[in-house]
C-alpha cells in the first residue's frame, strides 16, 4: 500500500535522513586499504545510538549488522565480517536508522584506493543513473519513469539492471510499498503523488544482471563473478518536485 506523508512526517524523515547521510560520510572518509568491514559496522553503530537512534537494519528479519558491506561481486546485503579492504576493492555501504518513529535509508559505493577503469566507470554510472530517477521523481511521472531513468542511463553504458532486489517506499515502516524496479518500460504504474516518500536505489552489475544468495541466507552476489554497486537516497514527492532527504 502506498502511504502518503503530511509535511510533519516528511520534516521528521528529514531528521533521519541527515543522520544517515552524516554517518555515511564518515564512512566513506574511513574506507582505505586496510580497514576492516566489522570496523566500519562498530563506526555505524556507535554513531547511530549516540544521536539518539537506532540502526535500521539489525536484527530486521534476523540481520546481524547494523550496516551491509557488500564487496566487489557482492550487489547487497552483505555481512560485515574481519575481513580487510584492499587496494582495487570497491564497497557498498547501505545504512539507515529510525528516529523518532521514522526511517531514513540510503547507499553509496566508494573505490578503495585506486580501483580499475571498469570499476570507476561503474560507479559513475550508477551514481549518475539515481540522479537520473530522482530528476522524473516528480508528480508529473510514473512510477516506472524511475525504473526507466535508471535502466536507460546504465545499459547505454554497458552495464546490466539487477531485478531481484528493488527500491521501496518508505516511512515509519522501513519497507512501506509500492516496490520501485529499476527496469522497466516508461509511463506505467501509478501516478506519483505528493507526499509519497520512496528509497530509489539502483544496484548495477558490470555484468549479467543475474544474482544468487550465498548459504548464510543474506548476501547477494553476481552469479557471473562481475562487480556490482549500488546507491540509494531516500526522496521525497512534493509539489515543488523532488526532495531528497538522505543528504547533508
Amino acid at each position: 500500500m502506498i502511504v502518503l506523508k503530511s509535511r510533519t512526517e516528511i520534516e521528521k524523515m528529514a531528521a533521519a535522513g541527515r543522520m544517515v547521510a552524516e554517518i555515511l560520510a564518515g564512512l566513506r572518509e574511513m574506507v582505505a586499504p586496510g580497514v576492516t568491514l566489522a570496523q566500519l559496522d562498530a563506526y555505524a553503530e556507535r554513531e547511530t545510538l549516540k544521536r539518539k537512534a537506532k540502526p535500521a537494519f539489525k536484527g530486521y528479519s534476523g540481520f546481524p549488522f547494523s550496516l551491509c558491506c557488500s564487496v566487489n561481486e557482492q550487489v547487497v546485503h552483505g555481512f560485515a565480517t574481519q575481513r580487510a579492504l584492499v587496494e582495487g576493492d570497491i564497497v557498498s555501504l547501505d545504512f539507515g536508522v529510525l528516529l523518532n518513529g521514522y526511517y531514513g535509508d540510503s547507499a553509496i559505493t566508494v573505490p578503495v584506493g585506486t580501483v580499475s577503469e571498469t570499476a570507476a566507470r561503474l560507479i559513475k554510472a550508477t551514481e549518475e543513473s539515481l540522479y537520473r530517477a530522482i530528476e522524473v521523481a516528480d508528480t508529473a511521472h510514473r512510477l516506472s519513469d524511475i525504473a526507466h531513468a535508471v535502466q536507460s542511463h546504465v545499459e547505454a553504458r554497458g552495464f546490466s539492471v539487477v531485478r531481484d532486489f528493488v527500491g521501496h517506499g518508505i516511512g515509519k515502516e522501513l519497507h512501506e510499498g509500492p516496490q520501485i524496479p529499476n527496469f522497466g518500460v516508461p509511463g506505467k504504474g501509478p501516478k506519483l503523488k505528493s507526499g509519497m516518500v520512496l528509497a530509489i536505489e539502483p544496484m548495477i552489475n558490470e555484468k549479467g544482471y543475474d544474482v544468487k544468495v550465498l548459504e548464510d541466507g543474506w548476501t547477494a552476489v553476481t552469479a557471473d563473478g562481475g562487480l556490482s554497486a549500488h546507491f540509494e537516497h531516500t526522496v521525497a514527492i512534493t509539489d515543488n518536485g523532488p526532495l531528497i532527504l538522505t543528504k547533508i
